[in-house]
């Protein structure tokens, strides 16, 4: 049958690649954990090298050779194919550090995938199975010393996952601002100072609230979330619901790092960082994998995206002042928010949020101006693509 490598369907684009372009490894040298559906990277047919998608990565003896299902821009599904790392080019694709030949004991490590992987069960099976210390138990890495005498504000704290972070920093040394709509007790004994009546969906409220922190912050935390349990699909359109996340989600953030960068908060003495806690359910090229055939929670998804791009925008607008934005993805916690998945909790490694709070903290800790835009999924540390 014709293939690829033939005359290109008409409006088709068929992308070469230029000289300077990555060279293909060896299939026997290659990791193939960097790929994830709908990832674009070059496929060769018949010598030349098209522009492609991954379509599945498996890894399977059977597959060995070939384990990369890609799809060519512009051609039908029946033009797919299994190819392996010799017909392929993407930045993804890794060399294993081991080297064959030497001592037990003295192999490096392999290096570690840049992305984190879609397939949430999947993901958490790999880390069991490999013993990563790191995903089944954040103790094992987790500093809370270079948390002690921080100053963070943490807005969204009342319950949940916020409340956790605001218990964790306390126990930790730090010194801890938190917003809440209403009072709670929990939350007052987490804080030094705790700022209530705070409405995120408000520019004005944010205004006030950022007038009365009167000390310089290293850390700001913004956990304010919603996550309705409804039916959101096509076929019971939820626009309220869609809007009303979008403006919690997505709008929030930008209220309120605007309204603190205007009470001179951003970058302020003490060099403030921004956390936003985001989630993976804004990762497009992850819907492929988790929302396959199925879609669904529109709301929920387009809010995360719309949180994902405005932090981006932020990072690059308060660069040159040296403030750096990381956008975390805090893992899959056993809160209310996700009770609607309790079914799922055990299968797909939930965690109490008390483990999710440490989770995040490791990564706030870490924040720098080299991680300023990135998001990064707390249960390995590893990037989510966009």
């Amino acid at each position: 049958r014709a293939t690829p490598g033939g005359r290109a369907p008409e409006g088709s684009r068929v992308h070469p690649v230029r000289p300077r372009a990555r060279a293909a490894m060896p299939t026997a040298e290659v990791d193939y954990s960097g790929l994830q559906p709908g990832m674009a990277l070059q496929a060769e047919s018949e010598g030349v090298w098209y522009t492609a998608n991954v379509v599945a990565v498996l890894d399977s003896k059977k597959r060995s050779k070939a384990p990369v299902k890609v799809h060519y821009q512009g051609w039908d599904d029946e033009y797919d194919e299994w190819l392996g790392a010799s017909r392929l080019r993407s930045r993804a694709l890794q060399k294993p550090a081991a080297a064959a030949g030497k001592k037990e004991g003295s192999r490096k490590a392999q290096r570690t995938p840049r992305n984190s992987m879609a397939d949430q069960v999947a993901r958490y099976e790999r880390a069991k199975k490999e013993n990563n210390k790191r995903y089944l138990d954040i103790t094992t890495v987790y500093e809370p010393a270079k948390l002690k005498d921080k100053r963070a504000l943490v807005i969204g704290a009342s319950k949940g996952l916020g409340l956790e972070i605001a218990k964790e920093l306390k126990a930790a040394g730090a010194e801890v601002i938190g917003t809440t709509r209403t009072a709670a007790p929990e939350l007052e004994a987490a804080c030094k100072q705790l700022i209530t009546d705070v409405e995120v969906t408000s520019t004005d409220s944010l205004r006030k609230m950022a007038e009365q922190i009167k000390d310089p912050l290293d850390y700001i935390i913004y956990n304010a979330g919603y996550f309705p349990d409804i039916k959101d699909n096509l076929d019971s359109i939820q626009d309220a619901e869609a809007i009303k996340q979008i403006d919690i989600c997505a709008i929030g953030p930008y209220r309120a790092v605007g309204a603190l960068k205007a009470a001179g908060q951003l970058p302020g003495a003490r060099n403030a960082k921004v956390i936003i806690i985001t989630s993976q359910a804004g990762s497009a090229r992850w819907r492929f994998t988790q929302n396959k055939d199925k879609g669904g929670d529109y709301g929920h998804h387009m809010s995360r995206a719309a949180c994902n791009i405005g932090g981006v925008l932020m990072s690059q607008e308060l660069k040159p002042a040296g403030v750096p934005v990381v956008l975390l993805h805090p893992g899959f916690n056993r809160t209310t928010m996700t009770a609607k998945y309790s079914a799922i909790w055990d299968k797909e490694g939930a965690v109490e949020p008390s483990v999710g709070a440490k989770r995040v903290l490791h990564e706030v800790y870490q924040v720098t101006m080299e991680s300023t835009g990135k998001f990064i999924n707390c249960e390995d540390g590893l990037e989510i693509p966009w």
